[in-house]
């Protein structure tokens, strides 16, 4: 087990009067070893708080008492949020991204976990099939959620040979579990065509009516297949295909609002592109719980780009995560670029941004009253395959297209295509061959963009 490492902390708190620094090893507090930065957060509420410290160049730790009013935040940001090892995930999953990944990119792109403590703290997804009994009496001891569940298939068999792990015949178990003991949970199901969609979609939402009608919501989404799968059948939807989840996702909502009140299940913004149909209205939505898994964020978009003086959509959270003070910045929590206003520019405006971004924006675009505007939808040949979506774009594909692209525009790149500063295949804005400014990716800020202000971090030369 690795102690906590100090990274930041905030001027004028109790570890900034403690004298507590940057590196510094938090090795206990009041005694306790944390196993993460939920047991880490818990420990630093406490009002009296000794804190054993292991500081860079010292032959041994010392003791700080740290000062500080019950639940005040002690103003520290740690290294990581697991201390001990992060649970990874035992499933082989065919479609499974990772795995269609190319060799070479940034080793922390490959690790797949199934930590349902990464889940809380992040939202990323979980299958159980590493949850133990004493996973669940913490959750449910300490309420730890929501929490964010792949089902897939409600079918023991299918969801067995889908995850290759005979594991995920039972761990949905788990979420019996959960939802019995009232934690909030999210459900997803990746549909793959020919795989658990058609009879085997009716039969898994019939069995979430059945078996965890408890649960908030669920997501339905197309896999994504990049040029390095190697899985033979996995393949994407075709039109009539999407068609086809979007009319049976349409006939459960009815039944689940008849029988449970509420819609539960939602399609991805991808089902509407690739059926060639309208995005519902925002009220479909019943407040986007899911918009940060690519469900209603282009609703939400278009209505912030056509009423940027609106109230917006209400319950869109950045990222999945339940917020832990200490917890450090990953996923959708990690800092894309510093955004701040800049002075008006008044040269035509280039909007990057990946083939289903352009599909929303040149129609928004087209009704704007700026008639030298014009979105370039930037193809994915990094990944190929179907994969379309902005936040995949990599620095290679955009210097590509912007390499014969005139110098005398503004460039406008959405916030999501970067994670802390750098594309996902590692390059940053400084290596494109035009001036970029980063906006954040919201229909509001893109419509302010091109009314007069610009939004702009670092640029390239």
């Amino acid at each position: 087990m690795s102690a906590p490492t100090v990274t930041s902390v905030t001027e004028a708190s109790p570890a900034a009067r403690a004298g507590l620094v940057v590196g510094d090893e938090l090795l206990s507090l009041n005694g306790q070893v944390p196993r993460d930065v939920i047991d880490f957060q818990q420990l630093a509420d406490a009002d009296d708080l000794a804190v054993m410290v292991k500081r860079a160049g010292a032959a041994l730790p010392r003791l700080v008492r740290i000062d500080k009013g019950p639940g005040e935040p002690l103003g520290v940001e740690v290294s990581s949020a697991v201390f001990d090892r992060i649970r990874t995930c035992d499933n082989h999953c065919a479609f499974c991204f990772i795995y269609q990944l190319p060799k070479g990119m940034r080793r922390s792109l490959y690790l797949k976990d199934d930590d349902y403590r990464l889940s809380f703290l992040y939202g990323n997804f979980t299958t159980l099939t590493r949850f133990t009994e004493l996973d669940a009496e913490r959750i449910l001891t300490e309420r730890l959620g929501p929490l964010f569940v792949s089902i897939h298939s409600t079918d023991p068999e299918l969801r067995s040979r889908m995850l290759r792990n005979p594991k995920g015949a039972t761990s949905l178990r788990w979420l019996s579990v959960l939802l019995d003991g009232g934690i909030e949970v999210h459900g997803q199901i990746v549909v793959c065509p020919g795989v658990n969609d058609g009879d085997a979609l009716e039969d898994t939402l019939a069995g979430i009516l059945d078996l965890y009608p408890k649960l908030a919501t669920v997501g339905a989404v197309p896999l994504g297949i990049s040029q390095f799968s190697h899985e033979a059948e996995m393949r994407a939807h075709t039109t009539d295909e999407a068609a086809g989840v979007l009319d049976t996702l349409a006939e459960w909502q009815a039944i689940y609002r008849k029988t449970l009140g509420r819609r539960l299940v939602y399609a991805a913004d991808e089902y509407y592109l690739l059926a060639n149909r309208e995005y519902p209205a925002a009220r479909h939505y019943d407040e986007f719980p899911q918009h940060e898994n690519g469900i209603g964020m282009a609703r939400a978009f278009v209505d912030a780009f056509r009423r940027p003086q609106g109230k917006g959509p209400g319950g869109v959270r950045h990222g999945f995560f339940a917020s832990v003070d200490a917890a450090p910045a990953e996923g959708y929590r990690a800092p894309r670029l510093p955004v701040v206003a800049a002075g008006a520019d008044h040269r035509p405006i280039t909007v990057l941004t990946g083939a289903y971004g352009a599909r929303v924006l040149a129609p928004l675009v087209q009704d704007h009253p700026r008639d030298d505007v014009r979105v370039l939808g930037i193809p994915n040949a990094f990944f190929g395959g179907n994969i379309g979506v902005a936040g995949l774009l990599t620095g290679e594909d955009l210097a590509r297209a912007l390499a014969d692209e005139p110098k005398d525009r503004r460039y406008l790149l959405p916030d999501a295509c970067l994670n802390e500063g750098r594309f996902l295949d590692g390059l940053t804005l400084a290596d494109l061959p035009r001036a970029v400014e980063v906006v954040p990716s919201d229909g509001r800020s893109l419509r302010t963009a091109l009314d007069g202000t610009s939004f702009r971090s670092a640029c390239a030369a």
